[in-house]
């Protein structure tokens, strides 16, 4: 885990207004203009299919925001960063409707909610100890992977009126709970990593 530079950029770092300039990130915008318009989709007219429409778009784009960073050779700090923040957006607005219209237990919501608050508090300990937040683990991917996959799910089979959605109903619950345990999972991760780097730090400074 690195300390984060006082001031300026790092060795070989782009401009912040040129970053934001670059395909990848622009892709990682778009994203994330998208979030209050498929949280109103769901929400107001709750038109579903077009929700879903938008959610595959957002997973489309951000496949390609990733492949396009390392074919051009433009990944950057505000990409690392765009790329996960846009990810939780959505999982956290898609939780919110789900919730509120009764498709999702209370208690899911519960507890990815409360594994985001302490992850978060435990990156502005991080911060204040002068590191920059700890890298996207392999199983933090393989957590949004499951909830991106379980979200268009439970949105189709949420009312299994179809040979369809019956089918897909225990793929939906499948997908759900694996990605709800490899978030908390990951979650207690970055919670070891981020204990270890302060306990370090403040060894030093003893």
């Amino acid at each position: 885990m690195t300390k984060v530079r006082s001031a300026g950029t790092a060795d070989g770092e782009l401009p912040l207004l040129r970053q934001l300039t670059t395909v990848p990130n622009l892709l990682s915008i778009l994203r994330l203009a998208g979030v209050p318009v498929f949280l109103w989709l769901l929400l107001g007219p709750e038109e579903d299919g077009w929700a879903l429409v938008l959610l595959v778009l957002s997973g489309i784009t951000d496949w390609l925001d990733g492949k396009l960073a390392r074919l051009l050779d433009q990944t950057t700090k505000l990409g690392q960063l765009l790329d996960p923040a846009a990810d939780r957006l959505y999982i956290a607005a898609a939780l919110l409707a789900f919730l509120l219209r009764g498709i999702v237990p209370w208690w899911i919501v519960a507890l990815l909610v409360g594994r985001e608050l302490v992850v978060g508090l435990g990156l502005v300990v991080l911060r204040r100890h002068g590191f920059a937040p700890p890298e996207v683990t392999y199983v933090g991917k393989a957590a949004t992977f499951n909830l991106m996959y379980a979200l268009p799910l439970m949105l189709v089979t949420h009312e299994p009126t179809t040979t369809f959605a019956e089918v897909a109903q225990p793929f939906a619950y499948a997908f759900t709970t694996w990605g709800a345990v490899l978030y908390l999972w990951s979650g207690a991760l970055y919670l070891w990593q981020i204990a270890r780097a302060v306990s370090r730090d403040s060894r030093r400074t003893v």
